[in-house]
């Protein structure tokens, strides 16, 4: 095994797991932190996908821990540090503690962050992080409801959550050519926030880091990393996904602009919806046996999508209500008891919004790792589990991510 990699959410490790299958890796994603004695196979590059963007900081340094004795049990050369594109993170944490222990337990004094992913619009320069041409803290991710982003400068947000010092390495450097990148992380003292634009920059960053125990950043920086392995000109392989006969269901948890916008799209297609409140199944004024009548009795031509996805004003409501940890909680613990429901009763494929929900589905259906396979919009591939009562077939969005049809997308894509 070449790289174990380390994500702080399921739909992150997933983005990943893509990434590196598509550039010739064989991978396995792993759920939650492995057993030591967890057969691998021949996988090159194992990604262990964690519930821990918003823990408090100490549980996700001591989850991320035990994952990294584990892969480095297994043999990683290399390892990684996979957070969201937007760099989800208050100043508690969770990158930079997380960064400071795994260092530490890698025994180095030097690494470099680089969030972006220029694909889905996430570029970094001058240490700012852009969604778009917009200015992360400019961007929907000010308001979002457990990570709100008012910082776009990450040399100042990582600094005022890391021990280490944080530097910049600007793109003049970048562009500057593969010995001047390597020369700068060579000389490297803690943290640097590395600027890339494009894949090219993202590729010059992965060559000139070859050398590094530990990288952190999203899933873009993957992209330069298995050539630094891997034979020359091997290609990855179009996966297959056979999965049984079986109904699918929409389930929607994330507040992102984005996957509301997905939801409207779908519900406007035609797709039968039932929407969720977080103060009503607080109440119990809504049980879950009648979302599960909903979605059996929804026998049109499209599945039916369960959602919980609110506007800002409405999510702050709840969260005054319930305050801010309840108020996820519920609605992931319904949304979860919903899927295991439904999962006994024939439904086998499953598109899920969000990267808290997803964990929490996935986790309550007891999957232990997944298979990539092929890619419904960038960072969002199809999945199959493996392990488990039963095979599933598993689309595990970010919030953020997807087109505007990505419901239907998913689903036309799936024989």
């Amino acid at each position: 095994m070449f790289i174990g990699a380390i994500a702080d959410d399921l739909t992150g490790a997933t983005d990943l797991s893509l990434t590196l299958s598509r550039e010739g890796m064989r991978v396995l994603q792993v759920v939650g932190v492995p057993t030591p004695d967890l057969d691998i196979g021949d996988a090159e590059a194992v990604v262990v996908s964690m519930k821990s963007r918003t823990n408090p900081a100490a549980e996700a340094v001591c989850m991320s821990l035990a994952a990294a004795e584990v892969l480095r049990g297994w043999g990683a050369r290399q390892f990684l540090f996979k957070y969201c594109s937007t760099f989800d993170s208050t100043d508690q944490g969770n990158i930079g503690p997380v960064a400071d222990a795994l260092m530490t337990f890698l025994g180095t004094d030097r690494t470099i962050a680089c969030p972006a992913f220029p694909t889905n619009g996430r570029t970094v320069y001058r240490g700012h992080l852009f969604v778009g041409d917009r200015l992360l803290s400019e961007s929907s991710m000010k308001d979002h409801p457990l990570t709100p982003m008012r910082d776009a400068d990450l040399v100042r947000v990582l600094g005022r959550q890391s021990g280490n010092r944080v530097s910049l390495i600007g793109r003049e450097t970048v562009a500057a050519g593969d010995a001047a990148l390597k020369s700068a992380f060579d000389r490297l003292s803690g943290i640097a926030i590395v600027d890339a634009i494009d894949d090219a920059d993202l590729r010059a960053i992965g060559r000139a880091a070859r050398d590094l125990p530990l990288i952190t950043g999203g899933s873009g920086i993957a992209l330069g990393l298995p050539a630094n392995f891997l034979p020359q000109g091997r290609a990855a392989s179009e996966t297959a996904l056979p999965v049984p006969d079986g109904r699918a269901v929409f389930l929607a948890g994330s507040c992102s602009a984005a996957t509301r916008q997905q939801i409207a799209r779908a519900i406007a297609d035609g797709v039968p919806a039932l929407k969720l409140d977080a103060i009503a199944i607080a109440e119990n004024r809504v049980s879950v046996a009648e979302a599960v009548s909903f979605c059996l009795g929804a026998a049109g031509e499209l599945p039916p999508l369960v959602w919980s996805s609110a506007e800002p004003a409405e999510v702050q409501r709840a969260q005054d209500r319930l305050g801010r940890d309840r108020a996820g909680a519920v609605v992931e613990a319904f949304l979860s008891d919903l899927a295991e429901a439904l999962a006994g009763r024939g439904f086998n494929r499953f598109v899920i919004a969000g990267g808290e929900t997803s964990g929490a589905v996935v986790t309550r259906l007891g999957v232990p790792a997944l298979e990539i396979g092929p890619e419904i919009d960038p960072g969002v591939p199809w999945t199959r589990s493996r392990g488990g009562a039963a095979p599933l077939a598993l689309a595990l969005k970010s919030g953020n991510f997807g087109a505007e049809e990505f419901f239907l997308k998913a689903w036309r894509l799936l024989p």
